[in-house]
């Protein structure tokens, strides 16, 4: 797995080599510090630790600094990454060059919040007719029995706080890497509002 911390900067659009118009999402690749390892032997398992946006000392409680190496300073945003490709040592900064080859990426955020919403917005309801005289618009219907058990079921699709929620995207096309402009172009969209954070992967099931 290779994978990096970014900010989603905005969508754009490019040309490619034959003319074709390409959106595209601008992921600006922070400089990602290698906190930590994990090796099998001690934790179960191989991963390292990577963290991005130096965080501010005033801010900085002494647990949460306890899991930096010395000489490191503590970042406000901690990701593991499993079965990383490449050998890397505690205290390397990581940049988007790393990403250079890699055709597909799998691309992680936390998705828009939407607040609360009904059945028609949120799950995509057909609700009742919109002509006069008609007393079923927009209402969720049913939630259960005229009779024994009087409840509602679990997973009944009901109104309720829409978004906000960890996505994962996946087999997104990495049309450029510019390591000079710190950013890689992504094709289509991607998941949360702008300037959000998000974690860019090499895909899993696409090489």
């Amino acid at each position: 797995m290779i994978g990096l911390i970014g900010k989603k900067v905005g969508m754009t659009q490019v040309f490619d080599g034959s003319g074709k118009l390409i959106p595209v999402t601008v992921v600006q690749v922070v400089p990602n510090v290698v906190v930590g390892k994990k090796v099998a032997d001690k934790d179960g398992y191989n991963a390292i630790v990577v963290g991005a946006y130096e965080k501010k000392k005033s801010r900085v409680l002494k647990p949460y600094a306890g899991q930096f190496p010395e000489g490191i300073a503590p970042t406000r945003i901690l990701r593991e990454m499993r079965d990383f490709e490449k050998d890397v040592k505690v205290g390397e900064t990581l940049d988007v060059s790393l990403l250079e080859g890699v055709r597909f990426v799998d691309v992680t955020a936390t998705s828009k919040g939407k607040g609360f919403q009904g059945v028609v917005k949120r799950w995509g309801f057909g609700g009742g007719r919109s002509t006069h005289g008609s007393k079923f618009h927009r209402e969720p219907g049913s939630t259960g029995q005229s009779t024994y058990p009087h409840k509602t079921f679990k997973n009944v699709k009901l109104p309720g706080r829409m978004g906000r929620e960890r996505v994962t995207v996946l087999n997104l096309k990495v049309v450029r890497v510019d390591a000079e402009k710190g950013v890689v172009l992504i094709r289509g969209a991607l998941p949360g509002p702008r300037n959000c954070d998000v974690l860019v992967r090499k895909a899993i099931k696409k090489n």
